[in-house]
């Protein structure tokens, strides 16, 4: 659960082009822009500053690299970072790398102090695209285990799809096999609110 703090506070949120929001969300919002309506008006906090620093293709080791620009200058009092959809492309050779760069994410917030580290794990991909992302489930797995060992928040993405969709072909929330529409980036912004103890979003 996300502790909030009585004076403003910064979020910054990390990750590829599913957090970035772009292309795939055809003009409806993108999750991140749905928890900041939350937490920007709906809980009142109009004053907190929500950073989206996605980048479209980056993985892990990308973030890391510019991990100054694009999470240490803001000095976030929350961290969410949302990766491994690019990453599994390497296949289970590429499983060391991601999690030596996502733990070193984890360390260099953890050592700026105070800040509230949230990691998301990737979403199912869709039936299509799961031989080019077979690697997707041990991904997932190694969010879970970082988060476990860091005391990081865990937004389990991926088992909330296969909660919903069973083994159904999830493709009502891609918009292609490892991209969210709008409805699955509302279904992601949903699963994230309630996982920081935010609510959820309350739409006319």
């Amino acid at each position: 659960m996300i502790r909030l703090a009585d004076t403003p506070m910064t979020w910054v949120a990390a990750g590829d082009s599913i957090t970035q929001g772009v292309l795939h969300t055809h003009g409806a919002r993108g999750w991140v822009e749905h928890v900041h309506e939350r937490v920007g008006w709906q809980l009142g906090r109009t004053t907190d500053v929500l950073v989206n620093s996605g980048v479209s293709g980056w993985t892990a080791v990308d973030v890391l690299a510019s991990y100054e620009w694009l999470i240490g200058r803001f000095r976030p009092d929350v961290l969410s970072v949302s990766l491994g959809t690019n990453d599994c492309l390497a296949g289970e050779a590429g499983l060391p790398a991601f999690r030596d760069a996502m733990r070193a994410i984890v360390e260099r917030a953890r050592t700026a102090g105070g800040t509230q580290i949230v990691l998301h794990t990737p979403l199912v991909v869709g039936f299509s695209g799961r031989a080019r992302r077979a690697a997707m489930p041990a991904y997932c797995q190694v969010v879970r285990e970082l988060a476990a060992e860091s005391g990081a928040l865990l937004v389990d993405h991926e088992a909330y799809w296969i909660a919903h969709h069973g083994t159904e072909d999830p493709m009502a929330w891609l918009d292609e096999a490892a991209h969210p529409n709008g409805a699955g980036h509302l279904e992601m912004a949903n699963h994230a609110l309630r996982t920081m103890g935010l609510g959820e979003l309350e739409l006319p």
